[in-house]
Formats: C-alpha cells, sequence, structure tokens
C-alpha cells in the first residue's frame, strides 16, 4: 500500500495540504466567526447579476478578545467586544437592478424569519431596505442580523453572535459604521423574552 504522501507527491498538492491545514487551524482557534453560535444567521448572497461584494469580514472570539484587550479608553466597547462570539460583514456595491436587490434583502429577512428570527425594525421605501433582527434563545439575545440596501449604490449585510445586550444596539452601528436610517436609535420594546 502506498502512502497517501510520499516524497514523490508533486509541490501543488503539499502547498493544497499545508493551506487547508491553516485554514482548519485558524477556524479552531476563533479567528473567524464561529457556524455553531446560537446567533449565527444562514445568509445568502444578494445576487452577482445585480452587486458586486466589495468587502467580506469574518471576525471570531479569538481576534474578538484580542481587539477588547487593547482598548483601554472605553469600557464599554471594551464589554460589547467581550459579549460577541463572532461578527460577519459583507459589503455590496449595486451595480445592478437595486429594485431586485431590495426584493433579495427582504426575502433574506424572510427566511430568517422562517428560521426563528424575530424582526424588530423594517424601513423600506422605494428601493431602500433596512431590516434588523434578533435570535432570542432562553430569553437572551444571542443574534443579531442587519440587513440595508440605500437603494441606490450599496447593500451592507451584518450578523453578529454572542450575548448581545439592547443597550449595545447604537454602539454596534456607529462602531461598524453602518448608513441605515433608524438603525442607531433602536430601542427594543420591554419583553418578557429580553434580559
Amino acid at each position: 500500500m502506498t502512502p497517501l504522501i510520499s516524497r514523490h507527491t508533486p509541490r501543488a498538492v503539499l502547498q493544497l495540504l499545508s493551506i487547508a491545514s491553516l485554514c482548519l487551524t485558524l477556524l479552531a482557534c476563533g479567528l473567524t466567526a464561529p457556524r455553531s453560535s446560537e446567533g449565527y444567521a444562514d445568509l445568502e448572497s444578494l445576487g452577482v447579476r445585480d452587486t458586486n461584494r466589495v468587502m467580506t469580514l469574518s471576525i471570531g472570539p479569538a481576534l474578538l478578545r484580542f481587539a477588547a484587550s487593547h482598548v483601554d479608553d472605553d469600557p464599554e466597547v471594551r464589554e460589547l467586544l467581550t459579549s460577541l462570539d463572532g461578527v460577519r460583514i459583507r459589503i455590496y456595491e449595486i451595480d445592478g437592478d437595486a429594485g431586485r436587490v431590495a426584493t433579495r434583502i427582504h426575502t433574506m429577512s424572510q427566511h430568517l424569519q422562517d428560521d426563528g428570527w424575530a424582526p424588530v425594525l423594517l424601513i423600506n421605501k422605494e428601493n431602500e431596505a433596512t431590516y434588523m433582527l434578533l435570535r432570542v434563545v432562553d430569553g437572551h439575545i444571542r443574534g443579531m442580523t442587519v440587513l440595508v440596501s440605500d437603494g441606490d449604490s450599496e447593500a451592507v449585510v451584518i450578523n453578529l453572535m454572542g450575548d448581545i445586550k439592547p443597550q449595545h444596539f447604537g454602539d454596534v452601528m456607529v462602531a461598524l459604521d453602518v448608513d441605515a436610517p433608524g438603525v442607531e436609535d433602536v430601542q427594543p420594546a420591554d419583553s418578557a423574552f429580553i434580559n
């Protein structure tokens, strides 16, 4: 029986295996946002025909804790960073039909609601759309997803995972520099399921 990797293995295969091993190591050590989190949102693409994804960011607990350890002058930001398990951000440039992009954002919101996410904010006018949804588990907010299309040139999708406090909503939107009218001022209504 021949070993799977031998001294005769082409260099490209060895490089590919090294990259795959590095990726698995990074995922295991918390550098990227964890799919296993209760606040993870299963998000579709906004479509390659009408958008161009210009940025994708996935930050896991290890990097969030590292960032929190370097925030000395703002205890609220430090608390927010340590309460999160992951942050995922996608920014799209709209280079096609903005109406179709707004429809896809609405469909994405519906799919999240079908999966148990609760809508807490909706702003919908012409091709502009802003949705904020929460994942509540055992009376605690474990996830927040914000879907935004400016109706013209940009769309943003954000998914936060962890132990999220309602008072952090404005801080999150300011920290992420999200241009979502009304989102930074949202204070969810008091409810029996939000602690």
